[in-house]
This record gives C-alpha cells, sequence and structure tokens, in this order.
C-alpha cells in the first residue's frame, strides 16, 4: 500500500505536550466497526464498553532510564544517546542525537563512564560499548540515565512516573506502551470487579516507535525486531476467553497476534518468547484480537498502519479527521481511541 495513505495533517498545538492532571481524566473516542460510529466520550466510561468474561490484556514493560548524555572524546560535541536494545552487559543498540557517530568514536559521559561506537549507523542507529573506571557499568548507566520522553514533547515532565504505567514492572523499554498511561489503581481494581480478567504480558518497546516508515510502499519497510514474551498462563487466558479479548495498546496486538502464528487449532495463542518483527497493515487477518485501545499516532507510523488494518483504513481517516476537528490530544500524553 502507498504510504500517504495513512498521512494526515495535524495542528502542532494538538500534541500533548504534558500529562493530564488526572490520568483517567483524558477523553476517550469510540469507534464502533458494526455500526460504522464514532462517539465521544471520557477515559473512565471505559467500563460501559466491558463486559463479565472479557479479558483486558496489558503490557507491563517498564521505561528504563535510556536516555544518556555524552561528549567525543576528539571535538567536545555533545552527543545524546537513547539505549533501545541491550546486547550484553556493556554493549547496546542505541539512537543516538547531536554530533555524528562513526564506528570508532570514542565518547565521554562523565565520573568514570567512556564509550565507543562499535557499528553503524543504520537508520539512525549504532552499536556502543560501554565501560566504566568503578567496574559496574549496568549500575553506572542507570544511575546516569534520564527515563526518555518523546522528540515531540518540550519540556520536562513533572514526575518522570507519568511516563510510566502504575502496573509497569520490569526495565526493558525505550518507550512506554503509551496506551496504559490512562489507567488509575482505582480503574484496573473497577475493572476487575466487572468481571474482566486482567491479563499481562510482556513486549519490549524499541525502535519502531521512533522510525517512521520513509519507503513510498509499505511493502519495502523493514520491521525492526522487539522482544516480546507471552506465558502460559497469558496464553491459557487469552484462549479460553468467553468473551472480548481486549488488547491495551499496539505493543499488546503485536505480541498477541505474533503468539497467535504458533498456536495449534482451537487456541487463539500459543505461550511463546523471542523476537517479533510483525508487521500488521491493512488486510491482515487478526486471530487473537477484538478490540484495541490505543492513543493517536504519528502520520505515517507502523503504529497507525497497525490500527488501520483493524478499524478499517476509511474508518480509521474518518476518525483522525473528528478528532483533529474536535481538538483531541495526540500522541504519548494524549487522549485514547477505543476501537470495538
Amino acid at each position: 500500500m502507498k504510504t500517504d495513505l495513512f498521512d494526515y495533517d495535524l495542528h502542532e498545538d494538538l500534541i500533548a505536550q504534558e500529562p493530564l492532571p488526572v490520568r483517567d481524566a483524558s477523553r476517550l473516542m469510540v469507534v464502533d466497526r458494526a455500526a460504522s460510529s464514532v462517539e465521544d466520550r471520557h477515559f473512565d466510561d471505559l467500563l460501559e464498553y466491558l463486559d463479565p468474561g472479557d479479558c483486558m490484556v496489558i503490557n507491563t514493560s517498564r521505561v528504563i532510564p535510556a536516555r544518556l548524555h555524552a561528549t567525543k572524546k576528539e571535538t567536545g560535541g555533545a552527543v545524546e544517546l537513547l539505549l533501545l536494545e541491550k546486547l550484553s552487559t556493556a554493549r547496546w543498540k542505541s539512537m543516538s542525537r547531536g554530533a555524528k557517530l562513526r564506528p570508532g568514536t570514542g565518547l565521554d559521559l562523565g565520573n568514570g563512564v567512556t564509550a565507543a561506537v562499535e557499528a553503524g549507523p543504520d537508520d539512525g542507529v549504532v552499536v556502543v560499548t560501554f565501560a566504566s573506571e568503578a567496574g559496574d557499568v549496568e549500575g553506572a548507566l542507570e544511575s546516569m540515565g534520564e527515563v526518555p520522553l518523546p522528540p515531540y514533547i518540550h519540556r520536562p515532565v513533572e514526575d518522570p512516573e507519568r511516563y510510566q504505567t502504575v502496573y509497569s514492572e520490569r526495565e526493558i523499554s525505550a518507550a512506554a506502551p503509551t496506551a496504559g498511561l490512562h489507567f488509575t489503581p482505582d480503574l484496573l481494581r473497577a475493572v476487575e470487579s466487572s468481571g474482566v480478567e486482567i491479563v499481562r504480558l510482556e513486549l519490549a518497546v524499541g525502535m519502531d516507535t521512533f522510525v517512521p516508515v520513509r519507503e513510498d510502499d509499505t511493502d519495502d519497510h523493514r520491521m525492526h525486531e522487539e522482544w516480546f514474551s507471552v506465558d502460559e498462563s497469558a496464553a491459557r487466558a487469552v484462549s479460553t476467553c468467553r468473551g472480548k479479548v481486549i488488547a491495551i495498546g499496539t505493543t499488546v496486538v503485536r505480541a498477541l497476534e505474533s503468539a497467535a502464528l504458533n498456536a495449534d487449532r482451537g487456541e487463539r495463542v500459543a505461550a511463546t518468547s523471542g523476537g517479533t518483527s510483525l508487521f500488521i497493515t491493512p488486510g491482515y487477518d487478526f486471530r487473537a484480537v477484538d478490540a484495541i485501545l490505543t492513543n493517536f499516532h504519528f502520520p505515517r507510523s507502523t503504529l497507525i498502519m497497525l490500527v488501520a488494518a483493524f478499524a478499517g483504513t476509511s474508518m480509521l481517516r474518518e476518525a483522525y479527521s473528528h478528532a483533529v476537528a474536535e481538538r483531541y490530544r495526540f500522541y504519548s500524553f494524549g487522549d485514547a481511541m477505543l476501537v470495538l
């Protein structure tokens, strides 16, 4: 498909620069595929669309303190690194911003921590090996790192925990699974009290969150791999779910649909752990997911293509046009959309 089918005009003032004071105070657009309708609601109305026996699936990954500041040893040029994927204790795939990096470039991060560029850049990604005079590379990176915010957010968030879900657990992601940012502990308890089972899985959000589709045709895009895990408990809960399987975010969709590729007949998903490079575009046959809760995404991104595959391209274009006209808040700290 042509990439420009997933383009739209967005005023910069609609990009949310900070979270709302209360997580579940955001707006909720409800897109009903069967009725071809779009409805304006609030996020705490979500319970009205859940039924006993439904399964709500969440990604419990937590954002690592992945943003590091460095200078080039030779020139002193400022460099910002965003850690994307851990290759070993001291080796990481990273995105860089600032001075250009090439293999052999040495970096100084301060406090006795240095780094050397091994490979790249490939689509803006380099492989970097870190060293610490104190010997504890992991501890040094964790103490020096900052929780990264997306590049379209131009000021620091007052409370870094607002860029983490309230149910986050293991630090493995370079970015937050942002659909989950709307939930509060009280709302999660209300969901469970309504007879909906909350199912947990992991997907390490990686570089495709940041890399747009640059090719003119989606068939030419190379999807980068992300690690995920759907354990036995999650696979059993989804496969035996008596109601709707509701994916909280596109990361959950990719994990479940990747696990569905390994399922035996009669199962929705199989317990699966490993890498996925699944690229979901219109025409994809969904096997595991009945509804998606998501935020509003970048034009020409793999994320908007996934949602278009589920909602239908024309339905999604209508929904996004409505969101712009009604001044919904976009992207990570923005409003949400439920596609039924």
